[in-house]
């Protein structure tokens, strides 16, 4: 942690990356970041970089900015685990390159690397990273980091939530922002998403051993006037039910192929991620299909891997 603070230090221009398609924890990581560096450092060009995804500008706008090709700059990519997911290439450019993830580390890309796999989130790490070189936190900077922790632990749900990351919450909490505003915010969803989640529960398949799987085509995406991006918000809904647990959402993408969204409540299903062009965290994964056969073979290695 020390190290990348020197690195911060060095640079006069600095920015700021994460995911492609974010959720909470990479808008909050980033941003978070972003407002840390611009409270300690006012004198830096500090730049959050990617594309505004409609449903999570309540936490955080992205920056547009211009730079010339002669400009060195330090790159920092938040809750990132590959390349191929980084949002704007212009890391690819920079003259140094950090890396700041929760992820299983199995693209260890980047000069300098803060990757801790058993962290709840990406803002977890942020925020210690803050309090333990003592940097400066403000009210903006807890609100997002807070918000990408309880976005990826499911408001403290999942296995990776620790000792520590409740200890971190509870510092962000001292910070003067409105908690149960921005809780109700993350609950809340669109009444097209609702009746999504009430297509889901109608329409999902279910084995004997606990595995479910739905099927979103475009079709019923343009039906509920939905893009991929807000199918997010149903992701956990399989789980809420006893008796499953296992599930995956497979979601129709214009080119054809499908967006996989893998969870689990126990049994570890990551490796079958990896085998499908994708991966994440043990109980948490994102793959890709390209057919509606390999569709069905990620269907029955998800059911295999709870016998």
């Amino acid at each position: 942690m020390n190290e990348i603070l020197e690195k911060i230090k060095a640079y006069e221009l600095i920015l700021i990356h994460r995911h492609k398609n974010p959720d909470p924890d990479a808008i909050g990581s980033q941003a978070g970041l972003r407002a840390i560096l611009r409270e300690n450092f006012p004198e830096k060009r500090i730049y959050a970089v990617g594309y505004d995804e409609p449903t999570l500008t309540y936490l955080a706008k992205m920056d547009l900015v211009e730079l010339r090709e002669d400009e060195k700059y330090l790159s920092i990519v938040c809750d990132t685990a590959n390349t191929p997911r980084i949002d704007d290439e212009r890391y690819k450019n920079a003259d140094f390159l950090i890396k700041i993830d929760h992820h299983p580390n199995d693209d260890a890309y980047g000069d300098l690397l803060l990757v801790e796999p058993e962290r709840s989130s990406a803002s977890e790490i942020v925020a210690d990273f803050a309090f333990e070189t003592g940097l400066k936190l403000n009210a903006e900077a807890a609100r997002l980091l807070y918000a990408g922790i309880i976005g990826d632990t499911g408001r403290f749900l999942y296995p990776a939530t620790s000792p520590n990351t409740l200890k971190v919450a509870s510092k962000l909490a001292e910070f003067p922002f409105d908690r149960p505003a921005l809780g109700r915010e993350m609950s809340s969803f669109d009444m097209k998403v609702a009746r999504l989640q009430g297509f889901v529960y109608e329409n999902m398949e279910v084995s004997e051993k606990g595995a479910a799987r739905v099927l979103l085509t475009q079709e019923i995406l343009k039906k509920f006037d939905l893009r991929d991006a807000e199918t997010s918000s149903i992701v956990s809904t399989p789980g809420n039910i006893r008796g499953i647990e296992s599930w995956a959402i497979f979601v129709e993408q214009a080119d054809g192929h499908f967006r996989v969204r893998m969870r689990s409540k126990v049994k570890p299903i990551n490796e079958i991620a990896k085998r499908h062009d994708g991966g994440g965290h043990a109980l948490a994964s994102g793959a890709n299909s390209y057919s509606l056969e390999e569709n069905q073979q990620i269907w029955q290695e998800l059911q295999d891997n709870l016998k």
